[in-house]
């Protein structure tokens, strides 16, 4: 089934995935593409409209990305959005010129008398999200302003006859108010959408693909237990039964008793065809005495290729290699206005060496994290395990301060599963991004009983976050924290400290590695 999709052409800002996201929100399917995606590319796509997003360059700066402007000759519905707009007026003849009040944060719109066709299910006067740093003098020939406010004349503007529609400010970020009613109303009254795609919709063609991908071939998946590698295998193997082998990995650097946890549930549990490989000898070895964070990191990635590529070998000849890419790996990885703007290099995207000789069978890479845990619902996975914390790729390794040991891991895993214990009990579990416990390299004097100790100290981190792309620490009640100390100190021997980290990201990071 092809179903309608709307576009988004990315001009690299910040909360391009929050469109698309918007839109899923709705029911639409909506991919991102770069913005000087050919024309001939988006006319084959056959999209039901195009949204423009913001970006962080002026239209006027030398090497500002530009869309090929016949896109707005198409007879698409097109909107733009912040820079978006900007464009547009450009490209279309009006005028856009430096702010005399540079907007960012909140602002109160206007919207004019003759309701605009975006604005039908909004007041005439709400609170906006803006981020510009010029504005719209003059809108093109046959648009009209459609919003204004107090610091910028034309925040809004229309030519409903052609389909064209440009918004100043963001309406997929939470701070706008009616932002929701405005997206619905450009996705289904202009663009004709009828909300047409499901996750059990998405389950059913993802299934299909698969099955047409992989043949007769056989697939290896690497399983790690969480969230996005479980749902990957778990459509997988619906589409190719035991054509699937999921190899997991046990690095020695897992939360407490989670190998155990793992075995019982996808091969007992699930029935899914699993390998399991105790690699911790090998792991704690090679990360004998090693402090930097990004030499740990190094070592574990290769480490784990090294023994999967083994063990793959031992069991015969795999003609695809499956993972659990999701669509916020993808666009992170694709530099958008050339290499300085790619944000992060994703172990999932093109990070294979050269000599494994896979195919890639990506089946999440449509979906984002939230999508991913309702396909999880979708194909039956027990709620407790859907809505799990994420847990970084190389394990405790980035939540030990120094160098890895066992004394050190065996502390880290009795003070961290007393974190998850109160958590979940307090109620708090599923309102955060993740919480967990930071083994740190400091000891300090404490007094148990009439004995004076000299021992570990641990750092309590709970954030809440959207996507993990930002992040806040989270204002968890002063008697949840005396409980988690409490617990702590009076029952992992050797730390005798417990501290609360209160720093954001930005300017710090979730993990302290």
């Amino acid at each position: 089934m092809q179903h309608q999709t709307i576009l988004v052409l990315d001009f690299g800002s910040q909360y391009t995935q929050l469109i698309a996201r918007r839109l899923r929100e709705l029911s639409v399917y909506c991919e991102i593409v770069p913005f000087n995606t050919p024309l001939d590319t988006i006319r084959a796509r056959r999209p039901a409209g195009v949204i423009l997003s913001g970006g962080p360059m002026s239209v006027s700066d030398v090497g500002a990305p530009r869309c090929d402007a016949a896109l707005f000759d198409l007879g698409l519905p097109v909107l733009g959005i912040c820079y978006g707009m900007q464009l547009m007026t450009d490209v279309l003849g009006g005028a856009v010129r430096p702010s005399g009040h540079r907007e960012f944060g909140h602002a109160t719109i206007q919207v004019a008398a003759e309701t605009p066709r975006l604005f039908g299910g909004t007041p005439s006067s709400f609170r906006v999200w803006a981020s510009h740093g010029d504005d719209v003098g003059i809108v093109p020939e046959g648009f009209r302003v459609a919003a204004t406010s107090a610091t910028a004349p034309i925040v809004a503007m229309e030519a409903p006859t052609r389909g064209l529609f440009g918004l100043l400010f963001h309406p997929e970020v939470v701070h706008t108010e009616h932002g929701g009613a405005i997206l619905r109303a450009f996705a289904f009254d202009v663009c004709g959408c009828t909300g047409d795609w499901t996750i059990s919709s998405f389950v059913q063609e993802a299934t299909t693909r698969i099955q047409h991908l992989v043949g007769n071939g056989r697939v290896v998946c690497g399983l790690s237990g969480g969230v996005d590698s479980t749902v990957a295998a778990l459509l997988l193997h619906r589409a190719i039964g035991d054509r699937l082998t999921c190899i997991f990995v046990d690095n020695g650097l897992l939360r407490y008793e989670e190998a155990a946890q793992i075995r019982r549930r996808f091969a007992e549990r699930m029935q899914l065809p699993l390998e399991f490989v105790d690699a911790t000898d090998t792991f704690l070895t090679r990360l004998d005495g090693v402090v930097d964070p990004e030499q740990k990191r190094k070592i574990i990635g290769g480490t784990f290729i090294d023994v999967f590529e083994e063990r793959s070998r031992e069991l015969g000849e795999f003609d695809f290699l499956g993972q659990g890419t999701l669509y916020p790996d993808v666009i992170e990885s694709v530099s958008v206005l050339g290499p300085s703007a790619v944000i992060k290099s994703h172990h999932n995207v093109g990070g294979l060496p050269e000599r494994m000789r896979f195919r890639l069978v990506e089946p999440l890479r449509e979906l984002f994290k939230d999508e991913v845990r309702r396909v999880g619902e979708e194909l039956g996975l027990e709620r407790e395990f859907v809505v799990r914390q994420p847990f970084p790729g190389p394990g405790l390794a980035v939540r030990i301060l120094g160098a890895i040991t066992r004394e050190r891991l065996d502390l880290l895993r009795l003070a961290d599963r007393i974190v998850a214990d109160e958590v979940r009990r307090s109620g708090w579990y599923e309102r955060l991004w993740q919480s967990f416990a930071v083994l740190l390299p400091v000891q300090s004097v404490g007094v148990m009983g009439d004995a004076r100790t000299y021992e570990y100290t641990v750092a309590i981190r709970a954030v809440e976050s959207l996507d993990g792309m930002t992040a806040d620490w989270a204002r968890l009640p002063h008697e949840l924290l005396a409980a988690i100390s409490s617990r702590i100190v009076n029952e992992v021997r050797g730390i005798n400290r417990v501290v609360y980290d209160i720093s954001s990201k930005p300017p710090s990071t979730i993990e302290w590695e």
